[in-house]
């Protein structure tokens, strides 16, 4: 059984330290090898709301893009989540797939993420965690595009942030 390493976007603005710490303790209940970003404060884009904490997971899994596709269905249906169908407006817990290994598809979700090249609350986490690693799709690292990003429109403010053990 081979191993798969996958990035996982992780937001939310609701509730959001709750959210933030039960994510983290999720991610190291379901999966192996899990490196985390620093966490970030963002504002909400697309829409009027509060804030967001936004950060990046690297983790090492023998599940299926499939399996790993519903089980992030289920955790954020358990913590709230009913509307998957709004792309902008207030989250629990937002888990997202940015990258699975090397992997470009569109179903079950479309990888790699648009996202990873759109939003600063994506890139800047995953250029702090894998630094080296290339875009399946361009090619370029993901340090090279944080630095070559534009980010003057999307701040994103590092917190200090204290991770609690994940057993806890």
């Amino acid at each position: 059984m081979s191993l798969h390493q996958v990035f996982i976007g992780i937001g939310s603005n609701i509730e959001r330290e709750f959210h933030t710490r039960e994510a983290y303790r999720l991610l190291h209940q379901y999966f192996d090898n899990v490196v985390v970003s620093p966490v970030y404060d963002c504002p909400a884009e697309g829409f009027d709301g509060p804030g967001f904490y936004n950060w990046v997971a690297r983790v090492d899994t023998s599940l299926s893009l499939e399996a790993i596709y519903q089980l992030f269905k289920q955790l954020e249906a358990e913590y709230g989540r009913k509307d998957w169908y709004k792309k902008h407006c207030s989250r629990t817990m937002d888990l997202d797939l940015l990258c699975f290994d090397q992997m470009v598809c569109d179903a079950p979700v479309t990888l790699p993420r648009a996202e990873i090249l759109q939003r600063a609350f994506v890139l800047r986490p995953l250029a702090d965690i894998a630094p080296d690693m290339r875009h399946p799709v361009v090619g370029k690292t993901f340090s090279q595009l944080w630095q070559a990003f534009d980010h003057s429109k999307q701040p994103t403010t590092p917190i200090d942030f204290t991770w609690s053990s994940p057993q806890g």
